[in-house]
């Protein structure tokens, strides 16, 4: 039997603190607090060597059911498909126009927020029509 009660995703970016807040503004999520002696995340930030700051960044579900999501500046950029992804599940328990009217309105306020619109792929008889989009650094997720 497994000990792991909790899982982090982990976001490799140029921007960290850009994609989370992105990230905090698509699912609800909060930012923590600073840590103890910090007023806030920029005072923290400034005391760290020049080549950790803006490093990394996190937000986190404030019910603390979802996972935390950690963001860490890597130096490449995104070259190919990401092997994993995020379903943000905007249409759940929802069927034909009535999800694709969901579906399309949380796609218009991602928009909005900086996502890209990628394709539709409507229902087939097996699964249920969902919207490929990326966030604002490319990585890859569905609406559904």
């Amino acid at each position: 039997m497994s000990s792991v009660k909790q899982f982090q995703v982990t976001f490799d970016c140029a921007e960290p603190e850009r994609v989370a807040r992105f990230w905090c503004e698509v699912l609800g999520y909060v930012v923590p607090p600073p840590p103890e002696g910090f007023a806030t995340w920029d005072d923290f930030d400034r005391s760290l060597p020049p080549e950790r700051q803006g490093a990394s960044f996190v937000c986190m579900d404030p019910t603390g059911v979802g996972p935390r999501m950690y963001f860490q500046r890597v130096p490449e950029d995104k070259v190919v498909k990401n092997r994993v992804h995020l379903c943000v599940r905007a249409g759940t328990g929802l069927v034909g126009e009535e999800r694709l009217t969901t579906l399309e309105a949380e796609c218009a306020r991602l928009v909005a927020l900086g996502a890209t619109r990628v394709r539709l792929l409507r229902a087939d008889g097996v699964d249920e029509s969902c919207i490929v989009m990326q966030d604002i650094e490319g990585n890859e997720f569905c609406l559904d």
